[in-house]
């Protein structure tokens, strides 16, 4: 039995357990309720480390930053060393942690200033005490004068991510590229068990690659906006019909940035509001209300795998 085992079977479960909701979403973490626009999160193996993207309100800038878990709390959130002068998004953490992949629109050289299309990028450190050394663009073939987003990889360095190159079958398309040992292959597009002419984007691959979880935007079977959607592989390697992870995860406001840590619980980003309509004592209530974690902004979630119950 694979090590990861258990979180497929219990993601399995959540798939096709949506009909009666057993739980509700709940914020992630208490160091991430001070930004009101974050957009991703990862976490190391061990998990005594998590980065995750901070964003203006109109997303004009963004930043990574992270924490790490010291005697079992969480250090204050500080940005990386190489962020904060483009837009450094979507981070993911390799499995030894010694290197940092991300998304971002900074120049190729240094020479240069003006920001470009949003290429995926890498950083390196020699131990979880060193600090991470030049940004890296990964080059050809994974990058292209076409945007390439949210970078995820399996155990074995395979790399799964967003384009939206001419040659998508739609708007945006989940890619996937072998890694050989030595290079990656020419990304190809997954099938169309997981992409359409639509959007689909923001990928998390399984270390063992049994699974899929991603966004697609406004499908037919959706609640009104991104949902989150689940492909298994079958015993040819083949990857299933992508099916709506339901209401457990899904609202009718946009769900994207799926992460699964070490320890079975998914995270993701979600944009839902729960505002109430009501007549408010005064404006301290009214604040009170507009500001709750879960009232439209980009905020991250967690659905922890001990409070699902879940059955195969």
């Amino acid at each position: 039995m694979s090590m990861n085992y258990p979180i497929f079977i219990i993601v399995l479960a959540l798939v096709f357990n949506t009909t009666k909701a057993q739980t509700t979403p709940e914020p992630a973490f208490d160091f991430l309720k001070v930004y009101p626009h974050v957009r991703d999160l990862t976490i190391s193996q061990n998990q005594d480390e998590a980065y995750f993207t901070i964003q203006s309100p109109n997303e004009e800038i963004a930043a990574i930053a992270f924490v790490k878990n010291i005697n079992g709390n969480w250090t204050a959130p500080q940005l990386v060393s190489f962020t904060g002068t483009y837009r450094d998004i979507e981070p993911f953490l390799s499995k030894d942690g010694l290197r940092l992949y991300f998304s971002s629109n900074r120049p190729i050289t240094d020479s240069s200033t003006k920001a470009k299309d949003y290429d995926i990028w890498f950083v390196e450190r020699k131990d979880k005490n060193s600090e991470w050394l030049k940004p890296v663009n990964m080059g050809k073939p994974i990058n292209t004068e076409h945007d390439e987003f949210y970078p995820s990889l399996s155990n074995v360095g395979n790399l799964y991510f967003t384009s939206d190159s001419p040659n998508s079958k739609g708007k945006d398309d989940i890619y996937f590229s072998k890694w050989d040992g030595k290079f990656y292959n020419k990304p190809v597009s997954l099938d169309s068990t997981i992409n359409s002419t639509g959007y689909e984007f923001n990928a998390f691959v399984s270390p063992n690659e049994d699974y899929l979880i991603y966004t697609a935007y406004a499908r037919k079977d959706g609640l009104g906006s991104g949902d989150l959607y689940i492909s298994f592989k079958d015993q040819k390697g083949n990857w299933q019909q992508a099916k709506n992870m339901g209401t457990t995860v899904n609202s009718a406001f946009m769900e994207y940035c799926p992460f699964v840590a070490a320890d079975g619980t998914l995270y993701f980003t979600s944009k839902r509001s729960k505002i109430k309509t009501e007549q408010f004592k005064d404006i301290k209530d009214f604040e009170k209300e507009i500001n709750k974690y879960e009232n439209g902004w980009s905020r991250i979630y967690k659905v922890s795998v001990n409070e699902l119950k879940l059955k195969k």
